[in-house]
């Protein structure tokens, strides 16, 4: 098993190699299909320990769904492994069609999402991925937050039996999630309770989220953080409940602001209780720089995530 520096964060992708395999040894019915990625998704042990078990169509996204959908038919539990731009922007039509309207179990894998290839720049920048996902029907949509969530959404999809994506984070995050939890669909986890205003997060941004609502406990505001992983379905009660007991919600994510976790909270509370909101991500093309560089170019921080939580409390 792959040992990481907690010191500086954990790589979701080492947490998601180890649980594969692990995956892999006590079912045979999951193979990994990718694009010419076994390095950049991790699977460089996978190929070693199941060789058999491992497809590599070569630098063709719409194929390499195409397969993955063929061996689902077949009765495997096919992994598709592709940097997010790609599996998510190539592939498009066929994970629509292919995958998410045919019903097939298949686990969509987007590595390194949002901007953690930064110096590659806008064509490698997967920040639109979740505003294209979310509008497919019938496909789930996760973005687990650390090593413990990435396995428990794994372990959870292998038994699902319906087509989902996952969001692999390759930005270096610390723990958030006690270990041992379980992923459950729908379902989000309250880390931290408040009843002022309300910080709804996912991915790379939990971590943030809390370090902001400990800003705001030293200026006297209780921020309640909840991490959404569950993009698609969305945990309503709890978003709900924070939109009734708060004054306020300020959503953060490293993707697009328009049609991805902040459209979908706010979707929600418009229709059923209205409520002030603050949504964070990024704005046009994100240029091209470290992934920390465009974090302080777009407000991805705990000091901006706290700044518009009291701007948000001073308008209301």
């Amino acid at each position: 098993m792959s040992k990481q520096d907690s010191s500086a964060g954990f790589d979701c992708r080492v947490a998601f190699a180890d649980e594969l395999a692990a995956l892999a040894l006590t079912d045979p019915r999951i193979v990994a299909v990718c694009n010419d990625s076994v390095g950049s998704s991790n699977l460089v042990a996978f190929r070693q320990a199941f060789p058999e078990r491992l497809v590599n169509v070569g630098i063709a996204e719409q194929n390499m769904v195409g397969v993955a959908a063929g061996l689902a038919n077949g009765g495997l539990r096919p992994f598709v492994c592709a940097a997010a731009p790609f599996l998510t922007g190539r592939a498009l039509e066929q994970i629509k069609a292919d995958i998410a309207y045919s019903d097939f179990p298949v686990v969509l894998c987007g590595m390194s999402p949002g901007m953690a290839y930064g110096e590659l720049g806008p064509t490698h920048h997967s920040i639109e991925d979740l505003a294209w996902l979310r509008a497919i029907a019938d496909l789930a949509v996760i973005v687990p937050a650390d090593p413990v969530e990435t396995r428990a959404a794994m372990r959870w999809a292998v038994g699902a039996n319906r087509p989902c994506f996952l969001r692999i984070g390759r930005t270096k995050v610390p723990a958030v999630s006690p270990e041992g939890q379980a992923f459950e669909l729908g379902r989000a986890v309250v880390l931290r309770g408040g009843a002022d205003v309300t910080i709804v997060a996912i991915g790379t941004m939990v971590s943030r989220a809390l370090d902001a609502a400990e800003r705001l406990a030293q200026l006297g505001i209780q921020a309640r953080v909840i991490n959404a992983a569950s993009v698609k379905p969305l945990d309503e009660t709890t978003i709900l409940a924070a939109a009734r007991e708060t004054r306020g919600i300020v959503t953060v994510e490293e993707a697009v602001v328009q049609g991805g976790l902040g459209s979908a909270v706010a979707e929600l509370v418009s229709q059923v209780h209205p409520t002030p909101m603050r949504i964070i991500g990024v704005t046009g093309f994100a240029p091209t720089g470290s992934a920390s560089y465009l974090f302080e170019h777009f407000g991805l921080t705990a000091a901006n995530i706290a700044e518009r939580a009291q701007e948000l409390l001073r308008a209301h």
